[in-house]
Parts: structure tokens; C-alpha cells; sequence
């Protein structure tokens, strides 16, 4: 089962100053950041995948600049993403369209052929069909009945475009290899729609619209799907939201997922923002401890404006609630008094009222008690990857997008361990199928790119 990880421009700036929370001087942000794989020293993924609707285009705004999106279609994804080099050229590379990027539209903004050039021009590895996203989902409806009017349209476009990419890449010789993508409003209907892309010569298949579903629907979506096709067949999970539950899901012969979860999970989630693994071969998550930037969080600048706060105590808090912190790594404070300073800023920050005015509030308790639980275990002193080695507790801090991004990262190394571990990796289907196991890519000899001089 390899893990892919769908990149968003996911990388920082290796020279960022964590004292002065400032960006290197004189930083280009594509040409001096860093992929993840660049500044852990090692792929903390089993490849990467790059969504059509992210480069963006004519048809579809994306997240690249236009003279990204030149570079991407000029020198391909692999060189782009900084992949061609000795330890991760063995990497694969897939495409999808990002069909939530349109699900708005009436139909899908790129054909079948134009598609099929995009993975080409890009030399991906692996190309997603045209799919259109499918929202309706009911569990309890049988075989292939029901759907509104719109789903049973969605599921022909997705199912025509899957026909015509089919052919599309047939004169490609086989530089990369096609998925056809699955939508339904119901297990039975993605089985069916399963079955049909089979029939048209696929025996790879790429599960989508699963974003919004639990755990146990995505399971009996592929409970039907594997019986409604040969056991041969490899399956990919799209956009898998569910990742932390992934060893639930080795009964169904998984051959690849693609997520952003371990990274996103850093900055959105609020409990769950550092990974670390137990002996128990599970995950341990611990809460980031929220020091933002006194000058530009909404909250704190709304309380000043309100007089409850003047900026001049917002900013004493801040460097206050930082120096406690750093002290506390160095084992030069205590606990109750790093909590203390840290809760009297975070408060505010995040429930918008000074601790005092808040005495005994629950979600107060409740924060005092994550991070307490975050501090007293030090979950950056176990773990030894070149992150946490180099930043120590400012990993643990959850403060603007380097270090943010950075603890994401951390996040990726440690679940990639996990499915490392996993009793069956795709025990079906050899490592030709997809290119690059990281078990056997050393790490690069020069190291990870992680700023050690600026803490």
C-alpha cells in the first residue's frame, strides 16, 4: 500500500529565522524553498501527486503562478517538484484533475484528450481520467437504483471521459499509466461504475468523492467494488480524508492513497497537530501550542481596538509566553509557570477575552490540560528526525506558516513509518507496478536543508 502525498506548493523557506520570525534575505520562494523530501534529507511519502486544477491554466484558476505553471508544463513534474535527482527519481508521479475545483460546473473544464497531454507533457507516471464529482451518498441503497437526475449525470460524464481517455492514451505507448476514476451516489453504483471501467481495459482504478464520507461507507464502497471486480485490479484511493485509520482498510488489497491529511492536520486541526508514534505501532497526537504574531492575529487586534488590551501588553505577552517556552526546553522553568504565560496569551488569541475575564471556563481547562499533557511528555525530544533535531520545541509552537508547515512535515516522516509497518504493503502486485519503494533510496549524503543557526 503506498502512500502518495498530494503537493500544494508545500514547501518552506530552509533559511527562515525562528527568533526573529523573519524569511531569509533576498528569498525567492519557489527557487530557495524546499520540498518536504529536501529538507528531511529522505521522501517522507511513497511519491507525490499533483492535481491539473492546482497548476491552474486558461479553463481553471490554480494555486501556481503563471510562470509556475510555464515551468511545470515546460521542464514536467519531475523536475519541478524536485524529484529527478538519484534519491528520489525512482519516485512516482501522479495527476488527477482536482474535480472539486470545478464541481460547480456543468461539465468538467478539460476533455479526455487535452488530459492526456497534460500527463505527457508532464511525464507523470500515473494519470487520473476526467472525472465530476459526485456529493450524493446514501449507504442503504442496493445494486445500481435511485440517484438524482444530477449524480446519474455526473457518473455518464465521469464514465464517457473515462471511454475517451482510454483511447486518448493508446498512441502514448504506455509513458504513463491510466486510472479510470470511480463516482457514485452508493456503494452498488460505484460498483457498477467499477465494472464498466474494467470492461473498457482498465486494471487500475482511482475511488473518488470520498472526501466527506466516514470511515465505514468508504469501506463498503470497496466491499462491492472488489467483488464487482477481478482481485488483479489495482485500486486507488483519492483524496483518502480518513488516513489515520488506513490499517482498517488492508482487507481491501489497496494498492495506493493519496493524502494531504498528516500536513494539513499541523495548522487546521484543533487538537491534533504534532504525530508521534507509540509502542503500540498507533499514533500519539499532541496539541501545538498557539503563539501568534501579536501585531497580526484578528482576535488580539479586535481586543486592542476595544481597549481590553493594549498592543504594547499584546507584544510583552507574546515575547513573555516565547521566552517561557524556550526556557522550558532548556529546563531553566517550571511547567506551572511556562503554563501560565503561554495561557495568558493564548486565551485571548484564541477565545477573545484576557484569561482573568475567563476564570474556571471549560475550554480554558481544557486547553490548560492539552498543554500541559504537550509539555510534561516533550514530544520532540523522542523523536529524532532532522526537524524536531534541529527545532526542538519550536516545533511545537503554532505560529506562522514555517514552523507550521515544518511540524506538518515531521508529520508525513512519522506516518510514512506507520504504513511502512503495515503487515501487507499491496502484497499482490509487485514494486514494478508502482515505481519506488523508499525502503531501499538512501538518504541523500548531503543531509536534510534545515536551518540550524537561526534558533
Amino acid at each position: 500500500m503506498k502512500f502518495i502525498f498530494a503537493d500544494s506548493l508545500d514547501h518552506v523557506d530552509p533559511g527562515y529565522d525562528f527568533l526573529r520570525d523573519r524569511y531569509s534575505e533576498n528569498r525567492q520562494p519557489y527557487w530557495d524553498d524546499v520540498y518536504p523530501h529536501e529538507i528531511m534529507g529522505y521522501a517522507p511519502y511513497d511519491g507525490m501527486l499533483v492535481s491539473r486544477g492546482i497548476v491552474g491554466g486558461t479553463a481553471v484558476g490554480g494555486k501556481y503562478t503563471e510562470a509556475q505553471a510555464m515551468r511545470f508544463r515546460r521542464d514536467g513534474a519531475r523536475s519541478f517538484l524536485r524529484l529527478d535527482k538519484p534519491p528520489f527519481s525512482h519516485l512516482p508521479i501522479f495527476g488527477d484533475c482536482g474535480a472539486f475545483t470545478y464541481h460547480k460546473e456543468e461539465r468538467p473544464p478539460y476533455t479526455p484528450e487535452d488530459t492526456a497531454e497534460f500527463y505527457d507533457d508532464g511525464r507523470f507516471t500515473h494519470g487520473c481520467s476526467v472525472d465530476h464529482i459526485i456529493f450524493d451518498f446514501d449507504e442503504d441503497l442496493t445494486g445500481f437504483e435511485s440517484g438524482t437526475e444530477d449524480a446519474r449525470r455526473r457518473f455518464d460524464i465521469t464514465l464517457e471521459n473515462a471511454a475517451e481517455f482510454k483511447v486518448s492514451t493508446r498512441h502514448m505507448s504506455g509513458r504513463f499509466t491510466p486510472l479510470g476514476v470511480i463516482q457514485g451516489w452508493s456503494p452498488g453504483s460505484m460498483a457498477e461504475a467499477a465494472r464498466r471501467l474494467v470492461a473498457m481495459g482498465y486494471d487500475y482504478l482511482a475511488l473518488g468523492g470520498t472526501v466527506p464520507l466516514k470511515a465505514s461507507q468508504i469501506k463498503a464502497c470497496l466491499r462491492e467494488i472488489r467483488e464487482a471486480v477481478p482481485q488483479s485490479t489495482r485500486i486507488h484511493i483519492l483524496g483518502f480524508a480518513k488516513a489515520d485509520e488506513i490499517e482498517t482498510f488492508e482487507p481491501f488489497n489497496i494498492t495506493s492513497f493519496d493524502t494531504t491529511s498528516p500536513l494539513i492536520r499541523a495548522f487546521k486541526d484543533a487538537k491534533a497537530n504534532y504525530y508521534l508514534p507509540n509502542s503500540a505501532g498507533k499514533l500519539n497526537y499532541y496539541t501545538a501550542i498557539r503563539v501568534p504574531q501579536a501585531l497580526e492575529n484578528p482576535k488580539l487586534q479586535r481586543l486592542a481596538k476595544r481597549g481590553a488590551l493594549n498592543q504594547e501588553e499584546l507584544v510583552k505577552m507574546e515575547r513573555s509566553a516565547l521566552d517561557a517556552l524556550r526556557a522550558y526546553d532548556r529546563n531553566e522553568a517550571s511547567i506551572d509557570d511556562t503554563l501560565e504565560a503561554v495561557l495568558t496569551y493564548a486565551t485571548p488569541a484564541l477565545m477573545g477575552a484576557p484569561l482573568a475575564d475567563l476564570p474556571g471556563t471549560r475550554a480554558v481547562e481544557e486547553l490548560r490540560a492539552r498543554y500541559r499533557r504537550t509539555l510534561e511528555d516533550r514530544p520532540w525530544k523522542a523523536c529524532s528526525c532532522p526537524i524536531c533535531k534541529a527545532l526542538s520545541i519550536e516545533v511545537l509552537i503554532f505560529r506562522a506558516s514555517n514552523r507550521n508547515k515544518r511540524r506538518g512535515i515531521h508529520n508525513l516522516g512519522v506516518y510514512k513509518s506507520l504504513v511502512n509497518k503495515l503487515p501487507s504493503r499491496s502484497e499482490l502486485h509487485d514494486e514494478a507496478d508502482i515505481p519506488g519503494d523508499t525502503s531501499k533510496a538512501k538518504p541523500d549524503p548531503h543531509g536534510s536543508i534545515v536551518c540550524r543557526s537561526c534558533i
